[in-house]
């Protein structure tokens, strides 16, 4: 237990106990005189004597118990308890909030902000994660209004790293429960990567701040046209526009605008091979007017055999924003002239459009424990497999090939039996400690360690 804050200065002081209910107490005043007991504060002095004797009560006749009693009472917990705090408004600098970010810029000296961000987002209990790299930086994090604020603003210090596009989202009651770990079993409070623990926070240093692995894509030198929530829906129902959905098949399984076209990727790596293998440029004398073969292989892009004789218009769309920087970028190099994306992304489109206006279908993944939302950016319905990541339905749930924190129906087949039993052990000790590892986490548990847990009695014998 934490040593009292006083405790020092009660062994040092006479006690005086409070009086029976029968006696009354007038009101306690610091005394303007010398005190007849030196070592007492002058904020506890009576400003009455007290004439009776409480050693002639039983209860007080043994100077031990009068002190013992007094100790416990400050360390006790048992009192009244305090009136509980009224929550805080949902603008007040008190509330929590979610915020994603990006920035791309000319920024090879990323990696001496690592320390300072990081130690800045652990001093004000800012969780989440953030990406350092050449390219600029990508995060999102959660916190306070007013610490998050903070945050930003010493980021954006950097001048390379002002204008930070970014996304806020509020934060349930639930995921402010877990932000302040009252969930300790549970590995939404526990978890490598809960982003809703307030002492919780990855700083990354990577070669990029979202990996497509081309360095000679460059979204800072070009981009295509932003076009923002409220011009979206003329954009993308223009039967000249090609839809295309940046992000990966375990997302857009769970969630696209209608009528996209889904790459079906794994990865956004995959994205420039797949341009290349459904979009084959031809080149002409008018370089202003290339055309554009496409491959059809899915139902979803039938649509696109009809522009086979000039450049479709683009409009792409990702989670936040971030991948449509670099594929606009890419599409750009190849030769495309019209390509626009989604401003803000799926959350800003969400946030801003209404349901009964929306031609957003399903529910859209996002890269922390609220796993998926719905429009006006609430919690939606989908869990997380912790053997893949992945997102999974009440369906996925009822699978017999889904068990908790091993596998799902979507990751099954592709897991060895080593790797199941790897992450049942994992999971093991969620249960037992709530954090990975227990509470040696990151340490080779020493031989005394190993036998105390084989041998728990001995323990208890030795104390």
């Amino acid at each position: 237990m934490e040593a009292h804050p006083n405790a020092a200065m009660l062994r040092t002081r006479t006690i005086i106990p409070s009086p029976p209910p029968s006696l009354a107490l007038s009101k306690r005043l610091p005394s303007p005189s010398p005190s007849p007991l030196p070592l007492l504060s002058p904020s506890v002095i009576l400003s009455e004597p007290v004439k009776p004797s409480f050693h002639r009560f039983p209860l007080f006749s043994n100077p031990h118990t009068l002190r013992t009693m007094t100790l416990s009472k400050c360390f006790s917990h048992s009192g009244p308890k305090p009136e509980s705090e009224p929550e805080p408004e949902p603008d007040s600098p008190h509330t929590l909030v979610v915020v994603s970010f990006y920035k791309f810029a000319d920024f090879p000296d990323h990696a001496l902000l690592r320390n300072p961000l990081k130690q800045l987002c652990q001093r004000l209990r800012v969780s989440g994660g953030i990406i350092l790299a050449p390219e600029g930086i990508n995060g999102s994090i959660c916190g306070t209004r007013e610490s998050v604020e903070e945050v930003l603003t010493f980021v954006e210090s950097d001048d390379r790293l002002k204008g930070l596009r970014r996304v806020e989202s509020p934060v349930s009651p639930e995921e402010e429960a877990i932000h302040h770990g009252h969930s300790a079993t549970s590995p939404l409070a526990a978890g490598e990567d809960a982003p809703f623990r307030w002492d919780h926070v990855r700083v990354k240093l990577k070669k990029e701040i979202v990996t497509l692995g081309m360095p000679t894509v460059s979204p800072i030198e070009r981009v295509g046209k932003y076009i923002g929530p409220e011009e979206w829906n003329a954009l993308i129902s223009n039967p000249d526009t090609v839809v295309i959905d940046v992000r990966n098949n375990y997302e857009t399984r769970i969630g696209k605008f209608k009528g996209a076209v889904d790459p079906c990727t794994t990865s956004f790596r995959e994205f420039p091979s797949w341009v290349d293998e459904h979009f084959q440029l031809t080149e002409t004398d008018d370089r202003e007017h290339p055309k554009v073969e496409v491959n059809s292989v899915q139902p979803a892009e039938k649509e696109m055999d009809n522009k086979r004789q000039h450049m479709p218009r683009v409009a792409m769309y990702c989670t936040g924003g971030i991948r449509c920087e670099k594929a606009t970028s890419l599409l750009l190099s190849k030769g495309f002239k019209e390509v626009f994306h989604l401003e803000g992304g799926i959350l800003k489109y969400l946030e801003e459009v209404p349901e009964t206006e929306s031609l957003w279908e399903g529910e859209c993944f996002v890269f922390d424990k609220r796993v998926s939302v719905e429009h006006g950016l609430v919690p939606g319905n989908f869990k997380l497999c912790y053997g893949c990541k992945q997102p999974v339905s009440d369906a996925d749930m009822e699978a017999p090939e889904y068990e908790y924190g091993v596998s799902c129906p979507h990751c099954f087949a592709q897991k060895s039996d080593e790797e199941k039993e790897r992450a049942r052990a994992r999971q093991r000790q969620f249960e037992r400690w709530g954090i990975i590892g227990g509470p040696d986490k990151g340490r080779r548990p020493t031989c005394e360690q190993e036998s105390t847990n084989r041998k728990p009695n001995q323990l208890s014998r030795s104390i």
